[in-house]
């Protein structure tokens, strides 16, 4: 039973503190609706996507309106589209993504997951033919998101996908720019993705999981923020066990969320992924965290250390709370989505090269990086080759979603509104990594990756 202290103090972190849900997602396996017939195989998927889904939106407004506990996004993951299509005789994969898009507006989500594959080892013919589609999917659907895992630990980084998707993400901004590349927000390349991971854009049901699931991502920077407050001038230690505590009680509520969607969806429980995902406003913010930790600006000497601290102290915290922790969980740093990111960047004391740096010790990589719109391909790949290297060797994800919007440059700032935010255009290194890039082949797996 709680006590009345700790119900008072959970209503003020929704109330003041933007605590909430940032998603409740379904996985769904398509692995079932295959089909010589690339039509036959779209009219399944719809058909698949929107039985099993069909309750997913009234579920989390049920949960919401009942609980008061606010579930910010509702979202789907399905078996990554190179393994379904794949099994069709059609070489043009875009119809799939349109029946993705069709079947999530139909439901009701605000996006759905899992225009993916997944090349770490090397390219099957359905992975080119998915890959080579993606500028054009992305531009000719509304709320279809896609990734492509381009290494791991135990495969080594498959350069020649590298070199590729520097060229796929200029390729998609140059089709949305009448949407400031807004294309390129809908697309990640991974190194190390995982299969139960319900953030977005990320997210994919991966072929281990179940016939369909309930994952829950939960957020709550500005709870975290709130709670250090309490301890100002305290020695670090003391900064980690609040930390901790507050993770703890952050988790609970998205456990409690997760297991009373799967109840009334009749949908097996997946994770709860804690990570501390901000948002544009003011005070949901991962940087004003390590800000209020001591730090004058963001991206300042002993901004990663600080970051190291706050990531182990919300997984810690939320290993306590749920035997199903999964996902990604830690914190993400998103430049555009969070404003403590932004003022930061746009100091000029948060670069590129630090935010590299911040990526091995948090969960996710370098994310919602706007860089200017005449960055090369073979920068942009440089940029994913660093990332990838840093999952490889440290064995965890990484991933880097990056915007290089035509005809913006430094100074100027791509708005995309909602959580997506705004984001300043970064500077980018003028060397070139060209001829490293074009060498293409693979990067060899880590001597560690054998312990196993």
């Amino acid at each position: 039973m709680q006590n009345q202290k700790d119900i008072l103090s959970t209503i003020e972190m929704i109330d003041q503190q933007h605590l909430d849900i940032r998603t409740i997602t379904m996985g769904i396996s398509l692995l079932s609706c295959c089909d010589p017939d690339a039509k036959k195989a779209c009219d399944k998927i719809y058909e698949k996507i929107t039985r099993y889904a069909e309750n997913l939106v009234k579920t989390g407004e049920d949960i919401q309106r009942e609980y008061g506990i606010p579930i910010v996004n509702k979202r789907i993951s399905v078996t990554p589209m190179a393994l379904v299509a794949g099994a069709s005789d059609t070489e043009d994969y875009v119809p799939f993504a349109l029946a993705l898009d069709r079947a999530a507006k139909t439901c009701g989500v605000n996006f759905i997951g899992g225009y993916s594959a997944l090349v770490q080892k090397g390219f099957t013919i359905a992975d080119k033919r998915l890959i080579t589609s993606i500028p054009e999917a992305l531009d000719r659907t509304d709320v279809v998101c896609s990734s492509v895992n381009i290494g791991s630990t135990k495969a080594g980084i498959n350069m020649d996908a590298v070199a590729w998707m520097g060229k796929i993400i200029k390729e998609t901004a140059a089709r949305t720019i009448d949407r400031d590349g807004l294309g390129c927000a809908k697309l990640v390349v991974f190194c190390n993705a995982v299969e139960d991971n319900p953030f977005m854009a990320g997210a994919f049901h991966g072929v281990g999981e179940a016939e369909k699931i309930i994952n829950v991502g939960v957020s709550g920077p500005g709870v975290v923020y709130h709670a250090l407050k309490s301890v100002k001038g305290e020695p670090l230690d003391v900064v980690a066990e609040t930390i901790k505590k507050t993770a703890f009680r952050i988790t609970r509520m998205g456990q409690l969320v997760a297991q009373e969607a799967s109840r009334r969806l009749d949908t097996p429980f997946g994770i709860v992924d804690l990570s501390l995902a901000p948002t544009p406003a003011i005070g949901d913010s991962v940087a004003r965290i390590l800000e209020e930790m001591g730090l004058e600006v963001c991206g300042t000497h002993g901004t990663t250390a600080a970051l190291a601290m706050l990531n182990d102290a919300v997984k810690k915290g939320g290993v306590m709370a749920s035997s199903s922790v999964g996902g990604l969980s830690g914190a993400f740093i998103p430049v555009s989505e969070d404003e403590g990111m932004i003022a930061a960047a746009n100091a000029g004391v948060l670069t590129l090269d630090k935010l590299e740096a911040m990526t091995c010790v948090c969960s996710v990589g370098l994310d919602m990086i706007a860089v200017p719109g005449d960055t090369s391909a073979e920068t942009i790949s440089a940029i994913i080759a660093d990332e990838a290297a840093i999952g490889m060797v440290n064995a965890k994800t990484t991933a880097v979603r990056i915007l290089p919007t035509p005809g913006k440059t430094i100074g100027d700032t791509i708005e995309m509104g909602g959580l997506l935010g705004s984001a300043p255009v970064m500077p980018v290194h003028n060397e070139s990594a060209a001829a490293f890039i074009n060498r293409g082949g693979r990067i060899p797996a880590p001597l560690h990756s054998l312990k196993n």
